[in-house]
């Protein structure tokens, strides 16, 4: 309806701006005549149809920021959305840079598109067509003036704008890079003073930064041409109109104001000329912004799920049947033909040397990544087969790098059960050891939270962690080396607590120390992304040789 609105609103005050000019060669053709007493009577007229159009121009002012700065918000919250249901593999495909810029920028410069098309272009349009349209009306010999002035000026726009769009394109790409890197040296300052890089990371982001300034200039130098060369037109076609018209007013001195009423048109239509190769050069931003805002939200997830499962509950059975899988920049799978069954309440241990597949295999359980081959199946069920909501009440993941929200403790608690009570928090915390550290604060569970979690030790951030995973009591839970930052009676009291408090639950441990695990129901042991052997620690020293070198290396290192 606004839109509408704001369209009608442009149509009144160009209308108004185009009828002036007739009234002005009115009011000229009754001073000629001296006919005082219908000058009063059109100034009255030109005076109110001046105010209308005013009204007209301020009102549609309001409207079309409301409904750009409407389109905006809607358009950034569906980007949000978008990406919250995007899987790892689409985020990593665009990085996270790309989208944090694509969910800003962009949609800022779409917001300003849609206001310069709802208040600026569409009124360009009108005027350019009016502007012709009495154009001739006032002098129908020169209509081929006016032909030659847009010809003209046309031609200047293509020369100017063609390779504007790549440059557009260049740009943002340069932008992403510059974000991207000011992120990761930001996040690693700590790295970069101690390794005393900040010259070279200096020079990197100079390297960037001349890339984005040669482009900008570029870009700059066709404003420089473009309005210039629009003026010399326009100029060049005042000269031949008034070389023109110079015999017809010595004839007949009444095409005085039928003159001066075709200069006024001739000018509208070339300022509307000028305005539009202006705009168009602004445009062309606006629509590559578009054009990546389409390609989020025209992106399939890599992952989807059913709507409604009609499951109530699942046990903690975890099945893989002949699992393989492969990142999309690997030749090679990283998981290869893996199968096992871990029955419900078992405490599994994962093991194996870096680059394993540990981390891949744990994380396809909460179904990070899809297999490409074979099935993973929680409770009997596939997990394809299974919703979100059942996935996510079920599954609970502990990652070894903590990663904390800017809020309060509460607030990163309940991201794990979002009706979370105050007792339900003060069992995972003291499952996972932070209560100690939580009661020491004024605030306890409602203390802030910095970004990033900048104001807790790695220790206290990974136990909150951990209580952000205990505390919806999953029927699996998944702990990627996630006590690696606990001292060693810390990390005790956790697996005790874990032990006594989850019994029911099935736990997954990825551990890089052997000693984390020994006490597991069963052990997985990857090599090269292979399923290499599955026992007890007993079992696994007397059959399985990666296991036995693994325990070998480590009891050395310990022995030193």
């Amino acid at each position: 309806m606004r839109v509408v609105l704001s369209l009608l609103l442009v149509c009144i005050m160009v209308g108004a701006q185009l009828w002036q000019p007739r009234l002005l060669q009115d009011i000229m053709t009754h001073i000629l005549n001296d006919d005082m007493g219908n000058i009063y009577t059109i100034g009255i007229q030109l005076l109110s149809i001046a105010v209308f159009g005013l009204a007209a121009g301020i009102l549609n002012t309001f409207t079309s920021a409301y409904v750009a700065n409407g389109v905006s918000a809607d358009l950034r919250e569906r980007v949000f959305k978008k990406v919250q249901g995007f899987s790892l593999s689409n985020v990593e495909k665009f990085s996270t840079g790309n989208l944090v810029v694509r969910q800003t920028r962009d949609v800022q410069a779409i917001g300003q598109l849609t206001m310069m098309m709802l208040q600026i272009i569409a009124s360009i349009v009108l005027m350019f067509i009016g502007g012709f349209i009495f154009g001739v009306i006032a002098l129908p010999g020169l209509w081929w003036v006016i032909i030659l002035l847009i010809v003209a000026v046309m031609i200047i726009n293509m020369t100017v704008m063609a390779p504007l769009g790549k440059k557009f394109e260049i740009v943002m790409k340069l932008v992403e890079k510059l974000n991207a890197l000011t992120k990761n040296n930001l996040l690693g300052i700590r790295v970069v003073k101690s390794f005393v890089q900040e010259e070279n990371e200096g020079d990197r982001f100079t390297a960037i930064s001349d890339d984005l300034t040669k482009y900008t200039i570029s870009i700059g130098r066709a404003f420089a041409i473009m309005i210039p060369a629009f003026m010399l037109a326009a100029n060049m076609a005042i000269i031949l109109s008034v070389y023109l018209v110079g015999n017809m007013v010595a004839a007949d001195p009444a095409a005085i104001g039928a003159f001066a009423s075709f200069m006024t048109y001739l000018g509208m239509i070339m300022g509307a000329i000028i305005m539009g190769g202006f705009l168009m050069i602004m445009m062309q931003q606006g629509f590559v912004s578009l054009k990546r805002v389409r390609e989020v939200l025209e992106t399939d997830p890599g992952i989807t799920y059913v709507e409604d499962d009609g499951i109530t509950s699942l046990d903690g059975k975890v099945e893989f049947r002949n699992v393989s899988f492969g990142y999309a920049d690997d030749a090679e799978h990283s998981l290869h033909d893996v199968s096992f069954i871990v029955e419900p309440g078992e405490v599994v241990g994962i093991v194996g040397t870096t680059g394993s597949g540990k981390s891949t295999l744990a994380q396809m359980i909460p179904r990070l990544f899809d297999p490409q081959q074979g099935e993973v199946l929680i409770g009997g069920q596939n997990l394809k087969e299974l919703s979100k909501k059942t996935l996510r009440s079920t599954v609970a993941i502990v990652l070894q790098k903590a990663v904390l929200f800017s809020g309060t403790i509460a607030d990163n608690l309940r991201h794990g059960k979002k009706d979370a009570t105050d007792s339900d928090m003060i069992r995972a915390t003291d499952i996972s050891q932070a209560r100690e550290f939580i009661l020491r604060q004024s605030k306890q569970y409602i203390a802030p939270v910095e970004e990033r979690g900048a104001n807790y030790s790695g220790g206290q951030k990974q136990r909150l962690s951990l209580a952000r995973g205990i505390i919806g009591d999953p029927k699996v839970l998944i702990l990627d080396d996630s006590t690696s930052a606990l001292d060693a009676k810390s990390e005790k009291l956790v697996k005790e607590g874990i032990e006594t408090e989850l019994k029911d639950t099935t736990t997954f441990i990825i551990a890089q120390k052997i000693s984390s695990v020994l006490h597991a129901d069963k052990i997985l042991v990857l090599s090269a992304g292979r399923l290499v052997g599955v026992g007890t620690h007993k079992e696994l020293r007397k059959s399985c040789d990666a296991y036995i070198e693994i325990y070998e290396t480590q009891k050395g290192r310990e022995a030193n």
